[in-house]
């Protein structure tokens, strides 16, 4: 009896020992298959908050200068005028050349008056107020006066079609002069990209409208 029960203490000990082997030989090897993800996720934990970084950092903001914003800040209302003028323009012009012309306008303007409202927003300037008309700056901007403005709105046919012409040629030099005082004095690449594309649109519609009109 003795004897049986130390043979079955025995075999018990060299199974439990051969158990406890095999689990130390099973955590050897999870560890190294652990240790090569981990690895891998080091990486790309490493390397994910550089490449999140790269994605997210901002564009160095362009520098401005007060020219810049008087440039905005005038061309605004002024290009409102200009859009308020041409939408006149398909109910009462006549010539096919003066609507187009109209058409013309307020597809550049329209654009242009919705990119400076966003810089003068991003410098922390105030936008000109929807409806702010300075027409105290007419003869300075070539701004029309209240006046003028009823005066057109009333005209019709060929009569508009002079009246608008010659007003807004006045309204494009005035232009002309704003954007080349920009072209000098600003200091932000964008607004003097802007000013030089003025130039050269407006003062191509300024020969344009003098032809219309037998001025050239």
């Amino acid at each position: 009896m003795t004897s049986k029960r130390s043979l079955f203490r025995r075999t018990a000990a060299a199974v439990v020992s051969a158990g406890a082997a095999t689990v130390v030989l099973a955590a050897c090897g999870g560890g190294d298959s652990t240790g090569g993800h981990d690895g891998h996720g080091a990486a790309a934990a490493s390397a994910s908050p550089s490449a999140t970084a790269s994605a997210q950092a901002p564009a160095a903001p362009g520098q401005h200068n007060a020219a810049d914003a008087a440039f905005a800040k005038g061309m605004i209302p002024h290009h409102r005028q200009a859009v308020e003028m041409a939408d006149l323009a398909p109910s009462r012009a006549r010539s096919a050349e003066v609507k187009k012309l109209a058409e013309d306008i307020r597809k550049a303007q329209d654009p242009e008056i919705k990119t400076l409202s966003g810089w003068l927003a991003s410098w922390g300037e105030q936008v000109p107020a929807e409806g702010a008309m300075d027409h105290s700056a007419h003869g300075t901007s070539g701004m029309m006066t209240a006046e003028q403005m009823d005066k057109l709105k009333d005209a019709s046919g060929a009569a508009f079609d002079t009246a608008f012409m010659e007003l807004m040629v006045e309204h494009h030099e005035g232009a002309v002069a704003m954007a080349k005082t920009e072209q000098a004095q600003g200091a932000f690449p964008a607004a003097k990209a802007m000013a030089e594309a003025i130039v050269t649109s407006q003062s191509a519609e300024i020969a344009q409208m003098n032809k219309l009109l037998g001025k050239s």
